[in-house]
């Protein structure tokens, strides 16, 4: 798959992997900044952004975008910096491509099955999430104020809305609103998004050892807790956590400061 992608700077090369509902755009700023001593990609992952739509989003799928991406642009190896899905797919990758993976830089995600978290999973999150996207028929709207006006029915968090306000975008031909995401298809595979690239995946590979690798969290997401820890050292046996106080979820966003230390530290 041709995945869209934005270049910046020299030096070695880092790759940035988005996640769900994310695309290159969230990355323009940290990627400027980190390119001022390196070569920075940031991708589009397949269904997101400008990047094809397709029928599968699995972390297979993901992984394979990735390693033709390594090869059409002749990187033989890279830092990886994912966030939240974006995280899995770096991991994912990096465990069947240790040659090509410099470092493994992951925010804010677990290589852990969040569908075993009940009612409050992130599952849940995000399947509402998705039900009213699909609901929201944007085609019909004039003002892109009216999707705003209209999710909050269903989703009470303003910034969650803000984020995925930024995937509207308008057709040139039609003039019509619509999504840079495939909800369809993102639903249809949430399962796998939400609970893949789980300890059991990593059952034949661990301890992986073969590169450096950071965990970045915000303390105040529930993405990685405390009882994460063992499992992440249990797979890489060398790997550090950094925390980042006051930053949630989206912690690149909300303490951008801080999580550009943090990742500079690293590379």
């Amino acid at each position: 798959m041709e995945l869209y992608y934005r270049k910046e700077g020299k030096g070695p090369v880092i790759v940035i992997v988005h996640g769900l509902y994310g695309s290159s755009d969230n990355w323009m700023n940290m990627g400027k900044k980190l390119a001022e001593d390196h070569t920075v990609y940031m991708i589009d992952q397949r269904n997101h952004g400008r990047s094809p739509f397709a029928g599968g989003n699995s972390y297979d799928d993901m992984k394979a975008d990735l390693a033709e991406f390594f090869q059409k642009h002749k990187i033989e190896k890279a830092t990886l910096l994912g966030h939240s899905m974006g995280g899995k797919t770096a991991m994912w990758f990096a465990a069947d491509y240790p040659e090509k993976t410099e470092k493994l830089v992951i925010a804010d995600i677990a290589p852990r099955d969040y569908l075993q978290h009940g009612d409050s999973s992130q599952y849940h999150l995000h399947r509402n999430i998705l039900m009213a996207l699909m609901e929201l028929d944007i085609s019909r709207m004039k003002r892109r104020t009216d999707a705003n006006d209209l999710l909050s029915k269903k989703i009470d968090d303003a910034r969650i809305r803000k984020f995925l306000l930024k995937n509207i975008t308008k057709d040139k031909s039609t003039r019509q609103y619509r999504w840079r995401l495939n909800v369809e298809v993102l639903y249809e595979y949430l399962d796998e998004i939400v609970g893949g690239v789980n300890r059991e995946w990593f059952d034949d590979r661990i301890p992986i050892t073969g590169y450096p690798v950071i965990f970045i969290r915000g303390l105040n997401s529930n993405y990685i807790t405390g009882e994460d820890i063992p499992q992440i050292r249990e797979i890489y046996p060398d790997a550090s956590v950094v925390d980042i106080p006051g930053a949630g979820h989206w912690l690149h966003a909300e303490k951008p400061d801080e999580f550009m230390e943090a990742v500079m530290q690293c590379c």
